[in-house]
């Protein structure tokens, strides 16, 4: 018998390989065949981790640079110095309003979470120059010299007030703050008021405080929706209130909006706290077929907000409160909390072009150094603070990150903006001047006081790289040896400068780290 079931068993096995062999021939040559975008596709899904940043790579758009050029130069070049340069007693004190009231909504009271908490910086600590309350200017000598001169000039200006009646004196101030204003684009703090403190940008860093949900959802819902150029037939991609595909679509006014905020659940916002909400089956096609359509400034515009969204949100991700106990807190990079907001898949594709309008803004804010460094390099120009020899190195430094900025090859060209006819151009520049001004007012809304002043420098930063973008002719004209009555920064508008751009700087950095750990995960 086991002479005949042996034999019969060996040709049962040898069927059965044989059988496995010729359906996996078949299935092989009738399969489709996989194509290089397919290949890369399969290898993103099967790492995921790494997708995050292997679509972030290449030129970006609206400009002649890459990706990889912008990592090199600004991880080797620009962020050991500009982390230095930010770290000077100049630059580190930052005198900011955090109790003016939000001009849009009902204010909805101040964070309580501890986090949140910004610890003013007590007048013994000021360094004496930065406090003489002289912000336009850079020198002892002129220091002196401007307390005399306003003297004098408050004489004349008593003789003259003497012959006007009240309302002309009014009106004669209004036009003083109109023609002040007129190349801000933000709206800015008055350092001479009570409530104005200085602060310790050292000693309170930004970083994730536990603010989210509804109030910080409205406020980047109203700089996108009501700011950005866009009609409220467009919908935003993953934005919360867009409709799903197949429903009819309709404007949502701002009331409606306020009253589904108030309802929505806190777990159907826990995503929106740092971003708009991941939700919605919008794909973002209508958008960005929207977007494209704009005019290079309108475009522009976006690309600036939202690439300020994700720099912020980098910021978050890697200062993240990953425990706490006994008195000590630890903070950290938090990858889960990037993914969240950058990964490929988990944001349908967003994460690379939030990433890439980043790299754009930092294009932007690296121009404008480059434009206003005929500026500093004037030999009268010291940025006092009192310590002649700190105001030597810190002028050596700022000098230094000049130097590497105009080595750098591919400056964002903004002779392209506003290049149309004249009345119809300057028409466009003064609706975006506008447009960002209310942003920065938008920024008194954020109930976070952490979170407010970091949004507010970042903000004022920003608008200070558009107002040297666009007075390049007052530039030009700066005398060598005297100040300049045409084009002239505070100093508040020189902190938030160079420290909005080391806020874009760290989080280029940061993505750096971040890749490093998506590979260790992987």
């Amino acid at each position: 018998m086991w002479k005949v079931t042996l034999p019969a068993f060996g040709v049962l096995l040898l069927a059965w390989f044989f059988g496995n062999f010729v359906l996996g021939w078949f299935q092989h040559n009738n399969a489709k065949p996989q194509t290089q975008h397919s290949e890369h596709l399969s290898r993103a899904a099967d790492s995921p981790d790494q997708s995050c940043l292997c679509h972030l790579t290449g030129v970006l758009d609206d400009c002649f640079c890459d990706v990889e050029s912008i990592d090199v130069f600004n991880n080797f070049k620009i962020y050991p110095r500009i982390k230095r340069l930010t770290e000077k007693d100049y630059f580190r004190y930052y005198r900011v309003n955090l109790k003016r009231p939000c001009p849009f909504w009902p204010d909805d009271g101040h964070c309580a979470i501890k986090d949140c908490h910004v610890e003013p910086c007590p007048e013994s600590k000021i360094p004496v120059g930065i406090k003489s309350g002289n912000y336009n200017k850079y020198s002892q000598a002129a220091n002196t010299m401007s307390d005399m001169t306003e003297c004098e000039q408050a004489k004349e200006l008593g003789a003259i007030n003497s012959t006007l009646s009240n309302q002309s004196k009014q009106a004669f101030a209004d036009w003083a703050r109109h023609d002040d204003a007129q190349d801000h684009f933000c709206e800015l703090d008055d350092e001479t008021s009570p409530d104005s403190e200085y602060v310790d940008l050292l000693l309170n860093p930004e970083r994730f405080t536990g603010y989210k949900g509804p109030s910080a959802w409205r406020v980047w819902n109203s700089i996108y929706e009501e700011n950005c150029f866009k009609p409220r037939s467009v919908y935003r991609p993953l934005n919360p209130l867009a409709p799903s595909r197949g429903e009819c679509q309709f404007t949502v006014s701002s009331a409606a909006r306020s009253t589904w905020l108030s309802l929505v659940s806190q777990q159907s916002l826990k995503e929106a706290g740092l971003w708009l909400g991941f939700v919605g089956d919008d794909d973002g096609e209508g958008f960005y077929k929207w977007l494209e359509g704009l005019c290079l400034e309108k475009r522009v515009f976006y690309r600036l907000i939202s690439g300020l969204h994700s720099s912020i949100n980098i910021h978050l991700c890697a200062e993240y409160l990953l425990d706490e106990g006994w008195g000590r807190s630890v903070w950290g990079p938090n990858v889960q909390e990037f993914r969240q907001r950058f990964d490929t898949a988990e944001t349908k594709g967003e994460g690379t072009r939030r990433l890439k309008n980043l790299y754009f803004l930092y294009l932007i804010e690296l121009r404008a150094l480059y434009k206003v460094a005929p500026y500093f390099e004037r030999a009268f120009v010291n940025l006092y603070t009192g310590n002649t020899q700190e105001d030597s190195a810190t002028k050596d430094l700022l000098l230094e990150v000049f130097n590497e900025i105009k080595s750098f090859p591919m400056h964002f060209d903004e002779k392209s903006m506003f290049a149309g006819q004249k009345i119809e151009a300057k028409t466009l520049k003064e609706e975006f001047r506008l447009h960002f001004k209310n942003i920065s007012k938008i920024m008194d809304c954020v109930g976070c006081s952490k979170c407010r002043l970091w949004g507010k420098l970042q903000t004022q930063g920003l608008g200070t790289a558009l107002k040297i973008l666009f007075s390049e002719k007052e530039i030009q004209k700066l005398p060598e040896h005297s100040p300049s009555k045409g084009f002239q920064l505070t100093r508040q508008e020189i902190v938030a400068l160079l420290n909005g751009f080391g806020r874009l700087s760290t989080s280029i950095y940061q993505l750096h780290n971040f890749r490093a750990l998506l590979n260790k995960n992987r």
